[in-house]
């Protein structure tokens, strides 16, 4: 003992603002020096951490449902020995416990529904989506979609997503990519679902309870269409600004948006508001008209089908009410 304070009484004299004290002489005040430090350090990183889960709430639900999602890959990968060729059969049992998944998740949170299902093709179609604060809805819309019709839609994501760690064979297995135009048009001619939101990052980050359609000038998806001679279903999900909000139509993230492109804002919520996904009417394969004239009627399409089952401004309390209305699937 006698060596140890010996010892100790070679450390510098530590202070604090009302305490002076020798460490070889009061080794408990030194004790609680070095916790009251440590405490002190330890403030800040853990204030700023739950500033940041709360403000990025909804993507860590989202990115946590997806590392599920990929684990259960993974070990399928492992157990049923299978390589990643994600065309093998054997890999739909896996999409099945990821749908099934997201089913029960949609179902809990959401009270999700779909609405005009029939509305849907039995031959390859474009699917034009609505891209909210998060693109929850879409997956949920596909995991029930490959329930009841066992047809698992194709999905266009944006390129940043593809360099999340982790995520990688998740993505292949559930058909989720960023395709060329050209690789779109032979998914849909082999016969598949494929589904875009056309607003993207832009849409989801700029949107808010208004509803407004931030397409700018593309055209893309209808070239798409164009080329592969399939019509477009647009698809328009009822709340779904209403259960997230976004900080993102303020000058600091649009500057950010603007120069990044791969930037996520601040979000809020994952409230448990009532989600309806409504299907709309097919609009036909047309030679006759250009790129240009069959965006602007999809887009007349979506915006009438949200004017449609869309009270605006959207209300999270309305919405919220919604969970324990009665809607009748003709609507």
């Amino acid at each position: 003992m006698d060596r140890i304070l010996f010892c100790l009484s070679f450390i510098p004299k530590m202070t604090t603002e009302n305490t002076n004290y020798t460490l070889g002489q009061e080794p408990l005040a030194w004790l609680t020096y070095i916790l009251e430090d440590y405490r002190n350090n330890l403030a800040y990183p853990l204030i700023m951490s739950v500033i940041l889960i709360i403000l990025y709430f909804p993507f860590v639900v989202q990115f946590s449902i997806m590392y599920v999602g990929s684990a259960i890959c993974a070990i399928s990968k492992i157990y049923y020995n299978i390589s990643e060729d994600v065309t093998n059969e054997k890999w739909d049992k896996t999409r099945q416990k990821i749908a099934f998944l997201s089913d029960i998740i949609g179902k809990i949170l959401h009270g999700y529904e779909i609405c005009g299902i029939e509305n849907l093709p039995k031959g390859p179609a474009l699917l034009v989506y609505y891209h909210g604060s998060t693109p929850c809805d879409y997956y949920l819309f596909g995991a029930r979609i490959y329930r009841v019709t066992g047809r698992l839609p194709y999905s266009v994501i944006d390129r940043f997503l593809s360099f999340i760690p982790g995520l990688k064979l998740y993505f292949k297995v559930i058909h989720c990519g960023h395709p060329t135009r050209e690789e779109c048009v032979e998914i849909l001619k082999k016969g598949h679902l494929l589904g875009l939101a056309p607003g993207g990052l832009r849409e989801q980050n700029y949107g808010d309870e208004n509803y407004k359609l931030l397409w700018g000038k593309r055209k893309g998806f209808a070239q798409v269409a164009i080329d592969a001679k399939v019509p477009i279903i647009p698809l328009f999900t009822q709340n779904i600004r209403e259960g997230n909000r976004t900080f993102g139509n303020i000058a600091p993230m649009r500057w950010l948006y603007e120069r990044t492109r791969c930037i996520l804002f601040p979000t809020f919520g994952t409230f448990p508001v009532k989600l309806r996904t409504h299907v709309g009417q097919p609009i036909s394969y047309d030679p006759n008209l250009s790129a240009e004239e069959l965006a602007e009627k999809t887009k007349i399409a979506m915006e009438a089908l949200r004017d449609k089952h869309q009270k605006i401004p959207g209300s999270i309390l309305r919405a919220l009410w919604e969970r324990f209305e009665t809607h009748h699937k003709d609507e």
